[in-house]
């Protein structure tokens, strides 16, 4: 299967496996965001990208340089446009706009990034079996944001003739996996004019043919990197000159799972990752982990974070070790509006292959959250929605995939909603 050097006149299910097939995980979406640039400029769309879609100095968890160079240079030897890709920079993402009328300025926001884990290879998987499997070792759409990309150009395409009253701003969201990129796209400034605004996502364990028309009430969650710095030694001659990080570390990680959880609402808290290269004869000079703390709401989120902190800190005392931490990702929560909610439910009930619509809390936590709160903030309304996708296997799962046929009813019950906004 060649990888498609543009979408023009290409099926959105297509496209969808192509970005499933080159898969790029958080802050490395160059193809994706260089092929969807040049497709809504086609479509008539002002594009932006790079630097002009989101406040640079917010990004969280953004990949180191050289990483970022080498996701660049893959992107071009498969097929990125070179204007759209060399105007980006080192900053995925996009965002495209189109005035038609004078009515209200309506957006939608879709996330376009892959995780990082390594997707299924037998013929158990479809998209093995089939030949759109991620090329690309440790990066995989195991979420349904290259259904996203999909649904958000469809939407681009239904109203490219024209047909609607008001300005129609489509936000491709980069790194919302870890909640990276919602807080500095939110602080662009392109939300700031928004009337209402739609954000998507398909799956969530909900059959083809299912809306959620409200999916409400996130968790806070904050990711927090630690590195704990000591001294080598010998571990076996000279065990007291060392200041051991590792030590700091698992002494970190008792205790943050020991922390109070709150009275006023839901906490959490999880350690995913810790690493230490180092022999097993020699006292561990550096230690990293990445935990993450969540909260019913940003007070409680914050007591978990403020909590965590005083944890490192402590563990770091006690064996006289250094330490630095950094954020790697951070979402708030965030109330969608009924008057919304109400229009995303008529236009399903509008819309053939919807057979159930329905509401629900969203159990975990969604970036999205930031662009949501930030149009509240300046008197529009918002709501994030679900359409149902007939999943397999479990989101982030090697095994995920979604039935196609969902793109469709997402495009036309969002496009039918963004009409009625209007």
């Amino acid at each position: 299967m060649d990888p498609l050097t543009t979408f023009d006149g290409r099926s959105l299910h297509e496209i969808r496996r192509d970005l499933h097939r080159h898969a790029e995980a958080g802050w490395k979406e160059f193809r994706t965001s260089a092929l969807l640039a040049a497709a809504l400029d086609d479509l008539g769309y002002d594009v932006f990208v790079g630097e002009d879609t989101v406040d640079p100095d917010e990004r969280m968890g953004v990949p180191p340089a050289d990483e970022l160079a080498a996701a660049r240079e893959r992107a071009r030897e498969e097929g990125a446009p070179e204007t759209y890709l060399d105007a980006m920079g080192d900053i995925s993402g996009v965002v495209a706009v189109r005035t038609f009328g004078d009515g209200p300025t309506i957006g939608l926001r879709t996330d376009i990034d892959a995780l990082e884990r390594q997707e299924a290879m037998d013929d158990d998987h479809r998209p093995a079996r089939e030949g759109f499997a991620s090329v690309h070792p440790g990066e995989m759409h195991a979420c349904g944001h290259d259904a996203h990309a999909a649904i958000g150009l469809g939407v681009a395409r239904a109203f490219a003739d024209g047909e609607f009253d008001g300005t129609l701003k489509l936000f491709f969201q980069s790194a919302e996996e870890g909640g990276r990129g919602g807080k500095p796209m939110a602080e662009s400034g392109h939300l700031d004019d928004v009337d209402h605004l739609l954000a998507v996502h398909i799956g969530l364990d909900e059959p083809t043919g299912t809306v959620v028309s409200s999916y409400d009430t996130p968790l806070s969650n904050a990711k927090l990197n630690v590195t704990f710095t000591g001294e080598p030694a010998h571990a076996g001659g000279e065990p007291h000159a060392g200041r051991n990080a590792l030590q700091a570390t698992t002494a970190a990680i008792g205790n943050l799972y020991g922390i109070a959880r709150h009275g006023d609402g839901v906490t959490r808290i999880n350690v995913g990752r810790v690493r230490a290269e180092n022999a097993q004869n020699v006292i561990c000079e550096e230690a990293t982990m990445r935990l993450e703390v969540r909260g019913e709401t940003h007070d409680l989120n914050e007591y978990m974070l403020g909590r965590a902190r005083e944890v490192v800190d402590g563990a770091a005392t006690m064996y006289d070790v250094e330490y630095e931490t950094s954020l790697y990702g951070k979402t708030t929560t965030f109330r969608n509006d009924a008057s919304v909610v109400d229009v995303v439910e008529a236009a399903a009930a509008d819309t053939d292959g919807v057979d159930r619509t329905t509401t629900a809390e969203f159990g975990g936590s969604e970036d999205a959250s930031y662009l949501i709160r930030r149009v509240q903030e300046h008197g529009g309304t918002a709501a994030y929605l679900g359409v149902g996708a007939g999943n397999p296997s479990g989101h982030h799962t090697a095994y995920f995939d979604v039935e196609e046929p969902a793109i469709d009813v997402g495009v036309d019950v969002i496009t039918d909603a963004i009409g009625r906004l209007s």
